[in-house]
């Protein structure tokens, strides 16, 4: 059964090294692809642009493409954006049997221990670590032994079950930051070729990001 993978963050702008990386994710896994912006995620400064103006950079970004979609389920549902509800969310509405993969850095994987729940993350999904070529990842003992009892060492593994594996997916690491873009904006320059032409110009009609 087709994987059915999700990424989320804030996308505060949208920008190239984000899909980037979702592209390679799903096309390593042969799955559909669904981008998740966070409403008010709990572990880092909240967004500059407001819901609707990133869900619409993101759908900008993903026009003309079938295999990114964007999600906008954390941002109807408001609040922290903790990801164990919306992979309970998921896994309700796909049913038991077909698998569920949540991506996340490499950097992001190793602070896993923190997360809401974190345990009950592979009770619905696999978990695919995103991570560039010959990185190796260091971990607190808990997630150290998690990674080592549920690691994968190839896709495939994950269409044997629907959740509870760890792949390590390697990815073009494009050194692209929203937060980068934004200082760029909030001086006065241009960030044009970091991020679509399409959300560039989305981001000029509103104004966005403009001290």
């Amino acid at each position: 059964m087709r994987p059915l993978a999700i990424l989320g963050g804030t996308f505060d702008p949208i920008h190239h090294g984000h899909l980037r990386v979702a592209w390679e994710a799903a096309e390593a896994l042969d799955a559909e692809l669904r981008m998740v912006p966070a409403a008010v995620p709990p572990h880092r400064p909240q967004p500059g642009a407001s819901a609707a103006q990133r869900m619409a950079m993101l759908e900008a970004a993903l026009a003309g493409q079938q295999r990114l979609r964007a999600d906008d389920r954390e941002l109807r549902r408001g609040g922290s954006s903790y990801t164990i509800d919306t992979l309970r969310e998921l896994r309700a509405e796909i049913g038991p049997s077909r698998p569920l993969v949540l991506l996340v850095g490499a950097d992001a994987f190793a602070g896993l221990s923190t997360w809401h729940d974190w345990r009950e993350l592979f009770d619905h999904a696999h978990v695919g670590v995103l991570t560039r070529p010959g990185h190796g990842g260091a971990f607190e003992a808990e997630l150290a032994a998690e990674w080592f009892t549920r690691r994968a060492i190839e896709a495939a593994a994950l269409r044997e079950g629907p959740a509870g594996r760890i792949l390590a997916i390697e990815v073009t690491p494009l050194d692209i930051s929203a937060s980068a873009i934004r200082a760029l904006l909030g001086c006065g320059r241009s960030p044009r070729f970091l991020l679509p032409d399409s959300v560039l110009a989305l981001i000029e009609r509103e104004h966005l990001y403009r001290r």
